[in-house]
């Protein structure tokens, strides 16, 4: 399979530090959904505020779902952008149950801003969609065109032979991986031990991913979930837990150190600096390298979806890991 179209990550230079490398175009900005669950028009306003913002470079795709485009492109038209040169937005498209109909929907919505804006306005090149087994895969494979980054999201509340079996056959088409690591209830949010079967797998047979939901925190603690119960509060997985674990994976450490990273709550235990990120912990000291996070993100976890992008972006600030 073709790991990564060009177009579906920018190269970082090396020359950049690891905070740059680890973070750009991160974070698929999902403002429609749970439990922010925005309007279009406020949704569209606040990505095109981030995109223009000082931190423009961590944001990522819009996310909208197949039966939004028109929305959409009703509210975003005014704020694309449209001088020559310039980089336009790129859509990840969220897919229903009907392929053909979310497929033909994205077709629309792009020839539409191929003719008005001349290729600069908005592009929808990605799609997310889930997959019940591995014969649904296939099936979504043979309906997009090679053109359009597709997502299969890969249920994670079964066994590791289950979650491989899916990848597996992801890796058999031009297809890529996709997990949900949260929700609104504590029950949506799998095991540690499922999200490492998950990301061994994607290695194992050299499957990209992204993640989504239930990360808009940098370190794993319990935080308060966002549902009608103001006390209700859960255990969730950090986004640097998760890309670190990653990291961790993929320069050949065990799934037991990858589970204890995923579960580490200690911010002090991270240190960031130009050249790498290093991770202490009793008997631990693991140093990821610019070139391994720049593999990482290439090569395994392209992206997160989050319904907030300020949340984790002023985190991120606070505990001091932020550098130009």
């Amino acid at each position: 399979m073709t790991l990564l179209s060009p177009a579906s990550i920018r190269a970082i230079p090396l020359t950049e530090n690891a905070t740059r490398i680890l973070l750009e175009g991160i974070i698929d900005y999902a403002g429609l959904f749970p439990p922010a669950a925005l309007t279009m028009p406020v949704a569209v306003r606040n990505y095109a505020h981030f995109r223009g913002s000082g931190s423009g470079w961590i944001i990522g795709r819009f996310v909208c779902p197949a039966d939004a485009l028109e929305q959409f492109s009703i509210a975003a038209d005014v704020l694309l952008p449209r001088d020559s040169g310039a980089i336009p937005w790129r859509l990840t498209v969220t897919g229903s149950d009907d392929v053909a109909s979310d497929l033909a929907s994205i077709n629309a919505f792009n020839q539409r801003h191929r003719i008005c804006f001349d290729d600069r306005g908005a592009i929808a090149d990605a799609y997310e969609v889930k997959a019940a087994d591995v014969d649904s895969v296939f099936r979504i494979d043979a309906a997009c065109p090679d053109t359009l980054a597709t997502y299969v999201e890969v249920p994670l509340d079964t066994s590791p032979h289950e979650i491989d079996a899916m990848i597996e056959a992801i890796s058999r088409t031009d297809c890529r991986a996709k997990m949900r690591t949260g929700g609104l209830v504590p029950q949506a949010f799998p095991r540690a031990e499922s999200i490492v079967a998950f990301l061994q797998s994607c290695l194992a047979h050299r499957v990209p991913a992204k993640a989504t939901a239930g990360l808009h925190h940098v370190m794993r603690g319990s935080y308060r979930l966002q549902n009608d119960d103001p006390l209700s509060t859960c255990p969730m997985y950090g986004f640097l837990n998760l890309f670190l674990a990653a990291a961790l994976l993929a320069q050949g450490g065990s799934a037991a150190s990858a589970v204890q990273l995923l579960r580490e709550l200690n911010a002090t235990s991270i240190e960031i600096n130009d050249l790498h990120v290093r991770w202490r912990a009793p008997g631990t000291n693991c140093l990821f390298d610019r070139v391994l996070l720049q593999r990482v993100r290439q090569t395994v976890l392209t992206s997160f979806g989050s319904c907030s992008f300020t949340e984790p972006v002023d985190e991120w600030r606070a505990l001091g890991f932020m550098q130009r």
